[in-house]
């Protein structure tokens, strides 16, 4: 009887395991992404999204990205696949507080510049290695055009 006890143990432990992996997983999917004038360095990784008509890929250099200073590309077009050439691109990264290591939530944003065609990039801080939701939002004037979310993983 205490076999079965212990092996029941052993099962629950495994399969929340297997849950919390399989919850950590990135949203984004492996793809050829197009970071344009970049230079040789090409993301492994492109995420895309699409709210309100509006799509956005979001790109990062490196991919995953580093603890410290990044490149960050998105891409909006419209509905029709068209660019979007006049909005305004931010790229937020938050981790949520983790009170047990005594660590407050984390949080920065980083604006995109446009460069033509509907892409948008900038440059901006990882403040450390982890996991961080990172939302991409296009915006013109007050009113929010498009947004996309999405898991990453900074590298230390």
């Amino acid at each position: 009887m205490t076999n079965l006890i212990r092996a029941t143990v052993v099962s629950l432990a495994v399969a929340g395991l297997v849950l919390v992996v399989a919850g950590c997983a990135p949203e984004s999917a492996p793809t050829d992404g197009d970071m344009g004038d970049m230079g040789d360095e090409v993301a492994a990784e492109e995420a895309v999204g699409s709210s309100e008509g509006v799509d956005i890929a979001f790109v990062m250099v490196p991919d995953p990205p580093v603890a410290g200073e990044n490149t960050f590309e998105a891409t909006v077009t419209d509905a029709d696949g068209q660019p979007v050439t006049d909005a305004e691109v931010s790229a937020r990264f938050y981790m949520a507080a983790m009170p047990a290591m005594n660590m407050p939530e984390m949080q920065n944003t980083t604006t995109l510049s446009h460069q033509g065609g509907g892409r948008y990039q900038g440059t901006g801080q990882v403040v450390m290695a982890g996991a961080w939701t990172v939302t991409v939002t296009a915006t013109r004037g007050d009113a929010e055009i498009g947004r996309r979310e999405l898991t990453v993983t900074a590298a230390p």
